[in-house]
């Protein structure tokens, strides 16, 4: 039998329910932005790491005010929010170079939301045979590389965009 080690999703798997509150509001904790992998932030929007990706390089976007609903955002916080999805995307292309990408809004739990709470866009890099064996037949994903590492890369080509 073959053995897939992930010492990493301990920490999920013992705080998976901690209430740590909203990932995407503004944190009271004193915790810093690259802690919560926090990539940039505009007006009314912020750029995250997904913690739980799907993929490498799994981005989300969400509106800085807390809401689940997207007739509750103002038309400069719906701008906003496009616009930093389309630079999430830009900024994967340029780091990741995938070949697609996998753009969404779960609204609500039945839909899939995991936070439920809290609006956000998933931006999911694709390449071209990304879905192996594992994936289709053993319901696992591969993520090559670590979180840390990943931010870092983001974090560094945003840097450069001035």
């Amino acid at each position: 039998m073959e053995r897939i080690w992930a010492p990493w999703r301990q920490s999920y798997v013992t705080n998976a329910h901690a209430d740590t509150g909203c990932i995407f509001c503004p944190d009271q904790s004193g915790r810093d932005d690259r802690e919560r992998l926090i990539l940039t932030r505009s007006e009314h929007a912020l750029l995250i790491l997904n913690r739980y990706p799907y993929t490498g390089g799994h981005l989300m976007v969400a509106p800085l005010r807390h809401t689940a609903e997207l007739d509750e955002l103002s038309d400069a916080e719906l701008l906003d929010l496009t616009h930093l999805l389309r630079r999430g995307c830009a900024l994967l292309r340029r780091v990741a170079n995938p070949d697609g990408f996998n753009v969404g809004i779960n609204l609500g739990k039945a839909a899939g939301a995991g936070v439920a709470e809290h609006l956000h866009i998933h931006i999911v890099p694709r390449w071209n045979g990304d879905s192996n064996f594992m994936t289709v037949v053993g319901d696992v994903r591969v993520i090559p590389d670590g979180l840390t590492e990943t931010f870092e890369r983001l974090s560094h080509a945003l840097a450069e965009e001035g």
